[in-house]
């Protein structure tokens, strides 16, 4: 279905390729999984398959890339609109009409279907998805697991016969993540539908791919069955790491194959101490920020119901629950852009929506979901000098904040041309370089890697160490299992639990990190954690 015959592409105005001699062949009816680092050549890969690279982004392409024996250079990318479906990494930016069935019958509508067939089609996509219930709300009142699912059923009116998704559970919580999966299995299963899908969650994703295509750093690809492409990837889920750390083999894919191999490792982990945390949150009682019966709502929509806490100094608080449950909401309260419906809410003794810019961004910053917001100048370089300007600090600080991230930026670029996770990682650089006592992170590992999720831990913990406050909302449970000392769960804007982090997430079905689930009873968070207690 899909043939890539040596495709050697570099966008305008570099000298190094994207991808370099990537070569390989996706069967019809195949579940493909393209993974590697942040800034890899993920998202061009998946921008080749219908030509938007490089029709739209311009650059050299060299080799071809064959869709069902058609050549995506020989015409523009409207002419694969019968083959190819595309879902970006932020579905909601890509709707154009007001209501869930509008948008379904968008796309059919530029095409000329018929209105007989467009009604059978938008019946088969609600139902094929599970989204029928769905077809009058209007589009800014829906979730992000909802907004997704509608995204790839206006996508499937069209009937392509491959579907292309960025990141297709980045930003969504386990539950609604594992919806998403599941829909797209019935796909491939169901249908014959090949899906080319990247995505940085790999312990979500990686058990149900038939293909995996590993990116190199240096832009060239593997391609493979899972098993043998993961052994040796250059990024990899908990499942595997404890899999190779313990010599299974075959290495499981999946949490039930992993129980399976587990029971030795189970009891030589009985005999051992008990986990030892990699980070132990610093003996204070300064209080950061505190709430009292905070609410908050959205014209006659309660948001957030009388939620009542404290943040101490040097806590690394992770705030989750469901798309929708209040997670930004709080953070956007915190972060001073929204004032309270009732109750109170303050940092250092202040109350964040009445301060003036320079004093906000002393007390408090905040990393939206949306990165871009944050960045507003034409290069890299010039984004990391404003933000030292602006902030007052010494020349060369955001700069160094973002190499800390370990990703390699070209200085020159435009903001607009990074990856999801570059942008998101220079966001970072720029709010956490003046280092407020309280630092707010909303989504803050989507689009980055394992390694880069790595170095975002240890600046974390650095900045706690220096009695810095940090919450972050995040449905990345292993990013939670690594660097949280607290965790908070909203549920429809109650708090419903509020504890160390371990208990909290050990004791969830849903929330718990995969070495969790693999190794319970035992509280074991982290591969490192295991590795630390077999050593001992």
């Amino acid at each position: 279905m899909i043939r890539f015959d040596h495709v050697t592409f570099t966008y305008p105005n570099t000298s190094q390729p994207a991808l370099i001699d990537v070569d390989f062949d996706i069967a019809e009816g195949e579940f493909c999984l393209v993974i590697g680092r942040t800034g890899a050549g993920k998202s061009t890969l998946l921008r080749t398959i219908n030509g938007l690279v490089p029709h739209f982004t311009g650059g050299t392409l060299r080799g071809q890339v064959l869709i069902d024996g058609r050549s995506t250079a020989a015409a523009p990318p409207r002419e694969f609109a019968d083959l190819v479906g595309v879902v970006g990494q932020d579905p909601i930016s890509g709707f154009v009409a007001d209501t869930v069935e509008d948008e379904l019958a968008y796309a059919m509508e530029n095409l000329g279907v018929s209105p007989t067939v467009m009604r059978r089609r938008v019946e088969d996509a609600l139902d094929l998805l599970s989204i029928a219930d769905l077809r009058h709300r209007a589009l800014g009142t829906l979730s992000s697991g909802q907004a997704q699912r509608v995204a790839i059923a206006s996508v499937l009116t069209a009937a392509p016969r491959v579907l292309v998704l960025d990141e297709p559970t980045s930003a969504l919580d386990p539950g609604a993540a594992e919806e998403v999966l599941a829909a797209l299995t019935r796909l491939v299963h169901d249908l014959g539908l090949t899906i080319v899908a990247a995505e940085h969650r790999l312990e979500r994703v990686v058990q149900y791919a038939d293909r995996v295509i590993a990116i190199d750093d240096d832009g060239t690809a593997r391609s493979g069955d899972p098993q043998s492409i993961m052994t040796d990837a250059p990024v990899a889920p908990p499942v595997i790491e404890l899999g190779v750390l313990a010599g299974w083999r075959p290495l499981p894919l999946s949490v039930r194959d992993a129980r399976r191999a587990a029971s030795q490792l189970r009891e030589q982990l009985d005999l051992a101490p008990p986990p030892v945390p990699m980070y132990t949150q610093q003996s204070t009682n300064r209080i950061i920020a505190s709430t009292r019966r905070l609410s908050a709502r959205y014209g006659t929509n309660v948001v957030l119901r009388d939620l009542t806490f404290e943040l101490r100094a040097g806590e690394i608080v992770a705030l989750m629950g469901r798309n929708g449950a209040g997670k930004s909401t709080l953070l956007n309260h915190l972060g001073g852009l929204l004032r309270p419906a009732s109750g109170e809410l303050t940092i250092n003794n202040l109350h964040p929506h009445a301060l003036k810019p320079q004093q906000l961004v002393r007390n408090v910053g905040l990393v939206p979901p949306d990165p871009l917001a944050l960045l507003y100048e034409q290069t890299v370089q010039a984004e990391t000098v404003t933000a030292d300007r602006e902030h007052r600090l010494d020349p060369g600080t955001t700069l160094a904040t973002l190499e800390s991230l370990g990703i390699d930026l070209d200085s020159e670029r435009h903001p607009r041309d990074l990856s999801e996770g570059q942008r998101l990682a220079l966001a970072i650089a720029v709010v956490i370089a003046p280092a407020p006592e309280l630092v707010l992170l909303d989504e803050p590992t989507r689009g980055l890697d394992y390694a880069a999720k790595r170095h975002l831990t240890v600046l974390l913990r650095e900045l706690a160490t220096r009695d810095h406050t940090i919450m972050l909302a995040t449905h990345d449970v292993e990013l939670i299992a690594t660097v949280a000392t607290r965790a908070i769960v909203l549920a429809e804007g109650e708090i419903v639990s509020d504890g160390p982090a371990r208990d909290v997430v050990c004791h969830s079905p849903v929330f718990a990190p995969q070495t969790a689930k693999i190794l319970a009873p035992g509280q074991w968070l982290t591969v490192a954690e295991v590795q630390a207690a077999l050593i001992a």
